[in-house]
């Protein structure tokens, strides 16, 4: 295994770093804070059928030692089925280990519109298990969004209530253990 670790971040407009751009991403942080490269295959409006349909090319291509999967809000607001989305991130997590590639999920954020919220908070239920159950960590991108009392965190949120403010960038960083990529 080489000396310095290379990530792939798969995932839509919150992996891209939306609306601020890439230099203000959890994923620009992490390149900061590790020592190895770090590549941002964010691609706003993504889903996760989209982004299991580019796999090769945003993530084997670059023969990455650790991917971090990141995606379902915008799934469910284009109304893609539950089963589907899951299939989705479980694909793309076992082709990723049939290529010696360690997985991590990235929890999708909170969403301040409570249907939404309440469909993408089955999603990180099955994140949970699944990763659990297959020893994948997991980085809780979603808590920092959350008070004491599980009250969203507003002002973390940009206008529209889904993607983060450039503190709610630094707050996402914040929930990322490093040590997970050694």
């Amino acid at each position: 295994m080489p000396n310095k670790c290379k990530i792939v971040c798969l995932g839509d407009s919150i992996t891209y770093g939306w609306p601020w751009g890439p230099e203000v991403s959890w994923t620009t942080m992490l390149g900061n804070a590790i020592d190895g490269e770090v590549i941002n295959r964010g691609i706003p409006g993504d889903t996760t059928t989209q982004m299991l349909h580019r796999f090769d090319k945003a993530v084997l291509k670059f023969n990455p030692t650790h991917l971090v999967i990141m995606g379902g809000i915008n799934d469910v607001v284009c109304k893609e089925s539950f089963d589907r989305i899951v299939w989705n991130l479980r694909t793309m997590a076992e082709k990723a280990s049939e290529h010696q590639i360690k997985v991590i999920f990235g929890m999708p954020t909170a969403v301040d519109d409570e249907y939404i919220e309440h469909l993408v908070s089955r999603i990180r239920a099955w994140i949970k298990e699944y990763a659990s159950q297959n020893d994948i960590p997991v980085i809780d991108f979603d808590q920092a969004f959350y008070d004491q009392n599980k009250r969203i965190l507003t002002e973390l949120l940009a206008a529209d209530g889904a993607h983060p403010t450039k503190e709610g960038y630094l707050a996402m960083f914040a929930q990322i253990d490093t040590s997970i990529f050694k």
